[in-house]
């Protein structure tokens, strides 16, 4: 089966031509798609009609679901092609055209595409609730108490005989303070939405023949790492994207740490911290009965309000009387990658940090380095309007700091101009969406 939409000003008058009389409106129905030229029946499907403003796209739609053979779709194709101004979309140009026309905001376009790239429970989740609206409407009910504000400004501004409450400057400071506090926890979210939308990085991290690649290994169900006796295999950071209790997760296999003399190993050890530094989560890997070496990473990152450190002892099966204590330690898990000793706790508690790192509640967080910028811009020209209010400047220059928050707010759902982020945003779109 396939389906072939058709959107715009000619869609009518082409699918008249391909299937005589149009159908009721919303009503699927069969009918025989013939060649406008020679009326060869190309295929018998069916058909449905969605006239302006009534469709996804604004514009006159209509669907044609048809068998999905190569010869019938290359024949329908060179049938339309025949029509006059009708041409193969673009990818993503239906969505856009969605938003020109006023059906989708551009949270809700960009959750459409979030869904068609969705790969787990979590990103499909989070990808329809931005669909069907969750952040429009948190960014749309800002805008409007910033308007009422603006408004109550322009009163005092525009009839000052009138009798207008002494209390409006201190209520609008009120109101500007709550606001703003409530951006700037909207803000600090510890980047939850990208986090399910891109997937945790969880950077496997620890001495030569510490385990890194099998563990790597059995986490993905595959060899994807080489595994040998020899130290130092692994030079570079190898990654491998599952699917850990419906999140997207990277897992990092990189290089051992050791003092070494050699340029290509060195080199291998600063990209693997590196890659530690900037994971949500790292698996510190140590054979049982070895030191914890080296661990100055844990301490800096950790100073740096870093990622979580999980310690992990390897090969329990070949040193079982090895660091008793410390393999019982709750902060320490033994594995045995080869028994599978350890496996399910060291899964669960992967599991458990997943879930931990991309819960939010209340309000749906920002999916996007964009929604943080504008939101940015809008906190810190909240800030602004709020000191002059507290100096006392004209109503005239906080209005215009409330403006400017007003714009950056409607950059994000696509209120204002934002022509130079389409291209951006529809680029990963497929064709037909």
């Amino acid at each position: 089966m396939a389906v072939v939409r058709l959107s715009g000003g000619a869609v009518a008058g082409a699918l008249a031509g391909l299937i005589g009389p149009l159908p009721p409106p919303r009503k699927a129905v069969l009918r025989a798609l013939r060649d406008p030229e020679t009326a060869e029946v190309l295929d018998r499907g069916l058909v449905l009609w969605f006239p302006a403003p009534n469709s996804f796209t604004g514009e006159d739609l209509a669907e044609l679901h048809v068998h999905g053979g190569r010869a019938v779709l290359d024949g329908l194709f060179r049938a339309l092609g025949r029509f006059p101004d009708l041409r193969m979309a673009e990818a993503g140009e239906f969505t856009r055209r969605a938003v020109a026309n006023g059906k989708l905001d551009l949270t809700a376009a960009e959750g459409i595409g979030d869904l068609i790239a969705a790969e787990t429970a979590a990103q499909r989740r989070q990808a329809l609730q931005q669909a069907d609206g969750a952040l429009a409407t948190v960014y749309q009910d800002w805008s409007n108490r910033l308007l009422r504000i603006l408004a109550h400004m322009e009163a005092w501004l525009d009839f000052p005989d009138e009798d207008l409450p002494d209390s409006l400057v201190p209520e609008t400071r009120a109101a500007l303070a709550r606001l703003g506090e409530e951006l700037r926890r909207h803000l600090a979210d510890a980047r939850q939405g990208e986090r399910v939308r891109n997937g945790l990085q969880v950077a496997i991290i620890g001495a030569p023949n510490a385990g890194k690649s099998t563990l790597l290994n059995a986490l993905a169900q595959r060899d994807v790492a080489i595994v040998t006796a020899q130290a130092g295999t692994t030079r570079d950071v190898l990654d491998v994207h599952l699917d850990l209790g419906g999140h997207a997760v990277t897992l990092a296999d990189t290089a051992g740490l050791r003092e070494t003399d050699d340029e290509i190993e060195r080199e291998g050890m600063r990209r693997a911290l590196q890659r530690a530094a900037g994971a949500d989560l790292i698996l510190h890997l140590a054979e049982a009965g070895t030191a914890w070496d080296p661990v100055h990473f844990e301490s800096e990152t950790a100073a740096a309000g870093g990622p979580e450190v999980i310690r992990v002892r390897t090969k329990i099966d070949l040193s079982p009387d090895g660091d008793p204590q410390d393999i019982v330690s709750s902060s320490v898990i033994g594995l045995s990658v080869r028994s599978g000793e350890g496996m399910a706790v060291l899964l669960d508690r992967l599991t458990g940090a997943a879930e931990d790192l991309t819960r939010h509640g209340g309000l749906a967080p920002p999916t996007r380095w964009r929604h943080r910028e504008s939101l940015g811009d809008a906190v810190a020209a909240l800030a602004q309007a709020e000191d002059g209010l507290a100096q006392g400047l004209p109503f005239e220059l906080v209005g215009e700091d409330l403006r400017m928050a007003v714009r950056a707010l409607g950059r994000i759902t696509g209120t204002v101009d934002v022509e130079d982020l389409l291209d951006v945003i529809f680029r990963d779109f497929c064709i037909g969406k």
